[in-house]
């Protein structure tokens, strides 16, 4: 199988294997041995052993498999011809390196038993063909200097195929440490934007939804009331200005990672419920006991973003009179509970989203009709500063109740 390789790669291959040839070939015409011993047949045998050496080097990165047939080849010629040794056999320990580095797992292992196999074969040929004529016999004389010969091809070779064997584990490290990097960063990159799609959906949903109630308001005060309209209206326009305050801040947050979004605090609370008094829900807040010191930023967030989205679900579902706040400031943590009585027609589809089981885990609240994000959204603010939060209907009333880990305060 052929390995895919840049134009570059492969102009450098060919220029190797020419340069090869180039040095190899007056280097097999000057060997007399072989076919014919001198003259033109002993010359092109050796320009033949040359050739198909420099065929193998050609091939190594492009088709490392073939390569090492190649190689045995020009090998089984060079024995078949009756030369020795020579410059051209360098090209083995440039094929061996290939098998290791850029084969297949077959071709890996096939080119370690070429190795093996392929010092024994020097060996052999050597100790019989070269020292004996192709007639002598091992004796206990000649053994040693065998085994020496044995060991030193076996060395040579095999360290050649180790040496491609580390640079193909160094890739395939580097290859993998590159993945798992990017496997991170598009991690990082999707809690980004869910976190900013969170934000978007928590400014959003409470500002539209405060503007909606007002416009509402408005429409029937119109006739009777004018002045009630304009107070309306008034509030329609200062929620509408700070939502599209926040957005803007939001949407260049996605521009440059750097920015900071909008991170309301506790202070904000106060804001919150004076936009909900002005949509005509009556808030009950309740504080006791109050915070001795002030927790951390991510804790005052979180308390804000689900009050937020649980103050939007009461003006949304709720029966649109009253809804009551209690916040309960301890020394490790954060007890707060929403509550709003449903409509008498509310029945089981008087939220949105789903209800947050302990832990802040997510269950399905409606029995039918489309699964908003709201309650998602807030048992994942929940989850992320360790807290738990659940969302359901008790006798009537939808209660949002969470317990948040305080920490080390700001």
């Amino acid at each position: 199988m052929l390995r895919p390789l840049t134009t570059h790669q492969v102009v450098v291959d060919l220029l190797v294997a020419g340069l090869f040839l180039v040095v190899a070939a007056p280097a097999e015409l000057s060997i007399m041995g072989g076919v014919g011993t001198t003259g033109a047949a002993s010359d092109a045998a050796g320009v033949l052993v040359a050739v198909v050496f420099a065929a193998a080097l050609a091939l190594r990165r492009l088709a490392p498999g073939p390569a090492l047939a190649t190689a045995w080849l020009g090998a089984f010629v060079q024995m078949g011809l009756g030369r020795p040794p020579s410059v051209s056999d360098v090209a083995i320990f440039g094929v061996l390196y290939a098998t290791a580095a850029y084969g297949s797992t077959l071709v890996l292992r096939l080119g370690l038993v070429s190795a093996l196999v392929g010092a024994v074969v020097i060996t052999a040929y050597l100790t019989f063909d070269q020292f004996y004529g192709g007639g002598g016999a091992l004796t206990w004389q000649t053994l040693p200097l065998a085994l020496v010969m044995l060991a030193a091809a076996a060395f040579a070779l095999a360290l050649s195929w180790t040496i491609g064997a580390l640079v193909r584990t160094a890739r395939r490290a580097r290859a993998t440490r590159l993945a798992q990097e990017r496997a991170e960063s598009e991690a990082v990159a999707e809690q980004e934007r869910v976190r900013i799609a969170r934000d978007m959906h928590d400014v959003v949903a409470h500002s539209l939804t405060v503007v909606v109630a007002q416009a509402d308001g408005a429409r029937y005060a119109a006739a009777s009331d004018p002045a009630a309209a304009t107070v309306a209206l008034e509030t329609i326009s200062s929620t509408a200005r700070a939502a599209l305050a926040d957005v803007r801040v939001l949407l260049t947050q996605l521009r440059h990672s750097q920015t900071d979004g909008p991170q309301p605090a506790l202070a904000d609370l106060e804001q919150l419920y004076a936009q909900v008094r002005a949509a005509g829900v009556a808030v009950r807040v309740e504080v006791d006991p109050a915070p001795v010191a002030e927790p951390s930023a991510a804790v005052q967030l979180a308390v804000y973003r689900i009050l937020q989205e649980a103050l939007t679900n009461a003006l949304r579902h709720g029966d649109g009179e009253s809804v009551s706040v209690r916040l309960s400031w301890h020394p490790d943590r954060v007890d707060f509970e929403v509550r709003n009585p449903l409509p008498a027609t509310a029945g089981a589809h008087g939220v949105t989203g789903s209800g947050g089981a302990a832990g802040g885990g997510a269950a399905g609240a409606g029995a039918s009709g489309p699964r908003g994000h709201g309650l998602i959204g807030m048992a994942e603010r929940a989850s992320l500063v360790g807290g738990t939060l659940r969302a359901e209907r008790r006798e009537g009333d939808f209660v949002v109740d969470a317990t948040l880990p305080i920490g080390a305060p700001a």
